[in-house]
Formats: C-alpha cells, structure tokens, sequence
C-alpha cells in the first residue's frame, strides 16, 4: 500500500494523536530531527501541548546510494556524536567500497552539521530528566533515529519514545533495544522511500526548521 499520509502536519497531528497519554506533561518534551521531522514534531507537539526542540542529524550514506545508511551522526552538547552499522561496514568494505570513500561521505556530513549547528537557534528546552518524544517523518533504516537516542540519552534524558508517521520493519526492530518505547503508524510490508507515503513532501530548509524553533521561542 501507498500513500499514507497528506503531509508532514497531518502526519504529526495523527502522532499526536496516538501520544495523548502525554498531553500536557511537564516532564515530556518533543525533540524533532532536524530538518524533515522538525514539521512533524511542531505539529504533534502543538496539539499536544508540549514544548519541542530539533535535534541536527545527518545520514551517513553509501556512495553512490544515499538513502541506505551505514551510520549516522547527531549534534549534542556542543559536540558529534557518531554511530556506525559496524557489520554493514564490514560488508561494505568486503564487496570492494574502499574506507577512503566512507570517510569522505563522513568529512562532507560532519562539515554540513557543524554548519547547521551554528546556524540554527536553540535547539529548545532542557531534556535532563525528562521523558524524551524523538520524532522524525519516517525511518528506513533507522541509522539517524539511533543516534538521535544516543544523543539525548548522553544529555540525561529519563526516558525515550520514538514516535514516525512510517517506518520499515528492520528500523522498527533495531530501535526496540535502543529506547523505551518505540511507535510507528505505518509499517508496510514492502518498504520504499519515506517520501511516498506522504501526498505533498516538499524538502524542508534551514528557513523551515528557523522558523518553527523561533515560533517555539517565541511560545
């Protein structure tokens, strides 16, 4: 089956919806990643009256295809923070791809997230103690989610839910182990891109993740 979800707003509104035991609680707190799940969670958090913040991750993926992950990274405390599919790694490296062009694709996203690090505000409240909703617009892979849990559990998160309109069955299993809870609306059998499930799914700017940290700011 296709198409799931409008957009990423109506996707995070059905999130909400599935997260009303957290309405209003003053120990939770949304954390998007940054940039596509930023929308997602700025909706799922309005309707769910909680303060949220982003979280600025980026994929590491195959030369040549992107989209398949071999690890990732986040940016947290002032500070990368690294995950690596070490078995996929190693498969990699035995079907010929040489650890120059990894550590090139790494080079390149470790500059872009230090960039984006600077440039953003805030990344929002305090999540020391507090039950952490990582929310992003799909999972694949899961390579980005994992860091993500990483990185909020090294900040002293109590708790962690991973909340996605779609993911694959592989990303959903490999998250089990990593957080407390994990919450996926869609599970499809064949799993394709996380773009086509979404009717509209525009590639979100630096602009749009600015944007709704500010309106956070702003409350």
């Amino acid at each position: 089956m296709g198409m799931r979800f409008a957009d990423r707003v109506q996707a995070g509104r059905q999130l909400a919806d599935a997260l009303r035991q957290f309405r209003g609680r003053q120990d939770a707190v949304m954390v998007g990643l940054a940039r596509g799940g930023v929308p997602v969670t700025a909706a799922a958090a309005e309707a769910l009256g909680l303060a949220f913040g982003a979280l600025q991750v980026r994929k590491l993926g195959i030369p040549g295809h992107d989209e398949t992950a071999f690890g990732a990274l986040a940016w947290s405390g002032g500070q990368v923070v690294r995950v690596l599919n070490r078995p996929f790694v190693d498969q990699l490296l035995q079907l010929g791809i040489q650890p120059a062009a990894l550590a090139e694709v790494e080079h390149r996203e470790r500059a872009e997230l230090e960039r984006r690090a600077e440039a953003y505000p805030g990344v929002g409240p305090d999540i020391h103690g507090r039950t952490v909703i990582l929310a992003d617009d799909g999972m694949a892979t899961g390579a980005t989610m994992r860091v993500a849990v990483e990185a909020v559990t090294g900040a002293g998160a109590a708790s962690i839910v991973v909340a996605v309109p779609v993911a694959s069955l592989y990303a959903q299993n490999s998250l089990e182990d990593a957080a407390d809870a994990v919450l996926s609306l869609f599970i499809p059998g064949e799993f394709r891109a996380v773009g086509s499930y979404y009717r509209i799914f525009p590639q979100v700017t630096d602009a749009d993740v600015v944007r709704h940290l500010e309106a956070q700011q702003r409350g």
